[in-house]
């Protein structure tokens, strides 16, 4: 009678050099590839597949592109086969601590001079965002980012703003001006009607608040919308 031999593929079976956990602590972070660093968040795998399988796999759903990963919805990374909804909340967790980080630089040597500045500031907080959100920055007297904050946030094709939320923010702040911005997920970043009547809207409201609305920015990916460029801004 043959003897079936089992053959060990997971991750416990490599030699500990090669395994991703125990090459990051020998090694450090950096020495490990995006797949091998995402099968840590990923922790195990299946009876099949190995972390490290998963991992790959996930990846390649999304062409290797970090900032494609970054935009998945809980629901997207779940598609793979063996990442249930812990796993998939661990990813994307660590993804958008990674966002922050990224965004994280200190808002008080921050000034807004253009729309470009503020496209740039704007870039690492909506690149990756599949859903319509609208952001706000308070600015003071000297045009430095005191903070931003998000007001809202919806489907793909558009969000409920209130508009008492901004000014309630912006009070709290003493912001002597403020910007706002939303994206466009679709990449198409001409106002709709909506956009120009919401900016007309907060532009008045801004009046009786002794502060000043100094653009409304639309976010298209690798282009934006500036009302005030294009002098579509109220004042």
């Amino acid at each position: 009678m043959a003897i079936k031999k089992t053959v060990k593929s997971g991750i416990k079976s490599w030699s500990e050099q090669d395994r991703p956990r125990e090459k990051l602590s020998s090694k450090g972070p950096k020495a490990l590839s995006d797949a091998e660093l995402l099968a840590i968040l990923i922790n195990t795998g299946t009876k099949e597949k190995s972390a490290l399988d998963l991992a790959k796999e996930l990846l390649k759903s999304t062409d290797n592109d970090l900032n494609k990963l970054g935009s998945l919805s809980l629901a997207q990374i779940k598609k793979i086969k063996g990442i249930k909804e812990a796993k998939a909340i661990t990813i994307a967790a660590a993804l958008e601590l990674g966002r922050r980080r990224k965004s994280g630089a200190s808002n008080e040597k921050i000034k807004i001079s253009s729309s470009r500045d503020a496209y740039e500031y704007l870039y690492p907080l909506m690149a990756d965002l599949p859903q319509e959100t609208f952001i706000i920055i308070l600015l003071n007297r000297s045009l430095h980012i005191l903070k931003h904050a998000e007001i809202s946030r919806g489907s793909n094709t558009g969000t409920v703003v209130d508009v008492k939320e901004i000014f309630k923010i912006v009070s709290e702040e003493r912001a002597s001006s403020f910007i706002v911005a939303h994206n466009h997920p679709s990449g198409n970043r001409m106002p709709s009607e909506n956009d120009i009547s919401l900016t007309d809207k907060i532009g008045n409201a801004a009046k009786f608040f002794d502060t000043k609305l100094i653009d409304h920015i639309i976010f298209a990916g690798d282009t934006y919308f500036s009302f005030a460029d294009e002098g579509k801004l109220k004042t």
